[in-house]
Formats: C-alpha cells, sequence, structure tokens
C-alpha cells in the first residue's frame, strides 16, 4: 500500500504557454495510484528538450510542470508496486522495457509497446497527477522533475545505487545516455573505426565517449562553439571542427578533408538543426556510411539529399540513443559509478529551484554544458 494518501503541496516550475519560460509555482502532486511511486526530487537538470517542450514542440500543452531529466528519493508507492521501496534513489526514464512485447522480444529496437514513449504530457491512464490552483498540470513524457515532488508509473523509473554522485545520476537519464547509446546500441561502431559528432553538448559528449569505449580510432567534434573543443578532448575527441573557421565549405567537406577524402564511417548528429542531418549523411563513407540522427529539433520535415542515400549510405533515427532501460541503462550507471566514465566535465552550473528562470538564459552562454538544478 502507499505509504502516504495525502495530496502535497509542494513547489514546481510551471510554463503557462508557448514561449512564456518558466514560473515557480504552488502545485498539489497526488498520491501514487496502484503501480506508481511519488518522488521526492533531489537533483534535476536542464535538456535541450525542455526548451523545446516550454515551446510548444512537438504538442503544445500547458500548463507543463516542465523537467525530464533528475534523481530522487521514493517517497510513497502504489500497492501493485513491485520493485520500488521507500527510500530508493531513482532516475526518470521516458520509455520502458517490458521484455515481452512484440518489439522487446524481437531485440530490434528499444520502443516498447507496452510502456511507450508518453509524448501527451499525461499518465498512462491519460491523467495527470499534478494540479495548480484546481487546474490540471501536464507532465514531460513520464514525469516533472523540476518539482519538489512528482509521481511516475514504476516502469518509468529505474533504481540506481545510492552512493551515485547525485548530479551524474541526473544526466543518465537522459542526454549524456542518449548520445552514448546512440554509438553504442545503435550505430554499433566497430573498433578501429570512424566517427564523427556533430554539437557537443552533453548529447554530443555522450556519443564521443561511446564511440571512444567502442574502440573508435577517430573521432571528430564539429562545433560551433569553440570552448566545446576542450570539453570534446575530455571525453575522447581525437580532432575537432569548428565550421565559423571555413565558411567556403560545407562540414560534411572539412570532415572528408580530415579523413583522406572518403568520409567517416559513422555520424551521429545530436543538434536536432535541419540543414544538418544532410551534412551528417553526407559526411559518411559511400556505400555503407551510417548516420544516425538523435538530436530533438522544431522542424516536422526535413530534406535529405537522395543522392547521398542511393550512394549506399544509412540514414537512422534513435529515441534514447536506442538504449533499453533495464537491460542497458544500468550498465551505463555502474560505469559512472565505477568512474569509468567521468561526467564531472559535464556540470558547468548550478541553480536553485527557485532561480529555475535563469536557466535557460545560462544554457545560452559559450561555457556552459549542463545547468544542475538543486530541488
Amino acid at each position: 500500500m502507499s505509504s502516504s494518501s495525502q495530496v502535497i503541496t509542494c513547489k514546481g516550475a510551471i510554463c503557462w504557454g508557448k514561449g512564456e519560460g518558466v514560473k515557480v509555482e504552488e502545485i498539489q502532486v497526488d498520491p501514487p495510484k496502484a503501480s506508481e511511486a511519488r518522488v521526492k526530487m533531489l537533483y534535476a537538470s536542464l535538456c535541450h528538450t525542455d526548451i523545446l517542450r516550454s515551446r510548444g514542440c512537438p504538442y503544445p500543452v500547458f500548463p507543463q510542470a516542465l523537467g525530464h531529466e533528475g534523481v530522487g528519493v521514493v517517497e510513497s508507492i502504489g500497492e501493485k508496486v513491485t520493485d520500488l521501496k521507500v527510500g530508493d534513489i531513482v532516475i526518470p526514464i521516458y520509455i520502458g522495457e517490458s521484455g515481452e512485447c512484440e518489439v522487446c522480444v524481437s531485440g530490434k529496437s528499444n520502443l516498447c509497446v507496452r510502456y511507450p514513449l508518453r509524448v501527451n504530457g499525461l499518465m498512462p491512464d491519460d491523467t495527470s497527477r499534478i494540479s495548480i490552483r484546481g487546474q490540471k498540470v501536464y507532465h514531460v513524457f513520464s514525469c516533472s522533475t523540476w518539482c519538489e515532488y512528482m509521481v511516475s508509473d514504476e516502469n518509468y523509473l529505474m533504481k540506481v545505487d545510492p552512493s551515485i554522485d547525485l548530479a551524474h545520476a541526473s544526466f543518465i537519464s537522459c542526454g549524456f545516455s542518449t548520445g552514448f547509446g546512440a554509438a553504442w546500441q545503435t550505430a554499433q561502431v566497430q573498433s578501429g573505426s570512424s566517427v564523427v559528432v556533430f554539437g557537443l553538448g552533453a548529447v554530443g559528449l555522450g556519443a564521443i565517449s561511446g564511440a571512444k569505449m567502442m574502440g573508435a580510432t577517430k573521432i571528430i567534434g564539429v562545433d560551433i562553439n569553440e570552448k566545446k573543443r576542450e570539453k570534446g578532448k575530455a571525453f575522447g575527441m581525437t580532432e575537432f571542427i569548428n565550421p565559423k573557421d571555413h565558411s567556403d565549405k560545407p562540414s560534411s567537406q572539412l570532415v572528408k578533408d580530415l579523413t583522406g577524402g572518403l568520409g567517416v564511417d559513422y555520424a551521429i548528429e545530436c543538434t536536432g538543426v535541419a540543414p544538418l542531418l544532410t551534412q551528417a549523411l553526407e559526411s559518411t563513407k559511400v556505400g555503407g556510411g551510417k548516420a544516425i540522427v538523435i538530436g530533438a529539433g522544431t522542424e516536422e520535415f526535413v530534406q535529405v539529399n537522395w543522392l547521398g542515400l542511393l550512394l549506399g549510405r544509412t540514414l537512422k533515427g534513435s529515441v534514447f540513443g536506442g538504449l533499453k532501460p533495464k537491460s542497458d541503462l544500468p550498465v551505463l550507471a555502474a560505469k559512472c559509478l565505477n568512474k569509468d566514465i567521468s561526467l564531472d566535465e559535464l556540470q558547468t552550473h548550478e541553480i536553485p529551484l527557485t532561480e529555475i528562470s535563469k536557466a535557460f538564459e545560462i544554457s545560452k552562454q559559450p561555457e556552459c554544458v549542463k545547468v544542475i538544478i538543486k530541488i
């Protein structure tokens, strides 16, 4: 049974409309239902997807309690919860893994049919657990981490070792893991191969780290922010391209110039900037290059050079880097816990929840990688 059946009144970061930013409000958080857990959040972090959601992408549902990266402690559980208990340290994940549906059994994808990506801002029963002054508030995917308390279905929560660095736990709940998984599980980078990563935010740095783990010997980072050069090197990048230094050439050609004119084996696009999709594709080798798209953007449709595809390249999209929450994410969490992967370089800023409105502006600063939010 739930250890608490009371509604909790607490603080949460609410976005009231498209482009309106966020405001800390007093909210009401319902107790968990049968298969759910209520979590007292400890830390959260800012992801580019949160910025997109505040702009109404991909669906304009408001008011919305933002945040989908974070770490917290289970405060109470529903009567049918079996894998979690009060006091567990957990991170939210936005896809589940039943291990039983057709997709899970096939092993071809991480997009579980039974516990899919929740894009409508509601729980699996199509209701919300958060309200403000009697008005329903939408979640982000399966959670709302920029709140002092939130409720999530247990299948969208993963227990982590309580000794893990709390900031690191927040990072692996989405951004870094998405990039790491793109190299590890989606691209399945081969040892001795070459990789280019477009965009060196937390996702891109994760992709570099994943490519390094898989044994890639040439890892090229592409970013217009010169300060990302040192960050990329810290995670395993071997060469850096700043397109602003080469305005006479497209990025794909700059990549080819570094690879004897052939291009790379794998390209991972992490920016969501529509024109870079074609640049990523064309930076790969003819006859077998693979381009993986994981960056979230605002464009519903993008143009792709059809000749680039006809010449034997593969273009593939990926959610959460192809990681399966139960099968793969614990492996990555263990690597972080054992310091096989150091995420210290990701955290550049920390703010309290009460100053959340500053987070979006901080994220625009050249030296910013990840903003940690202390709840």
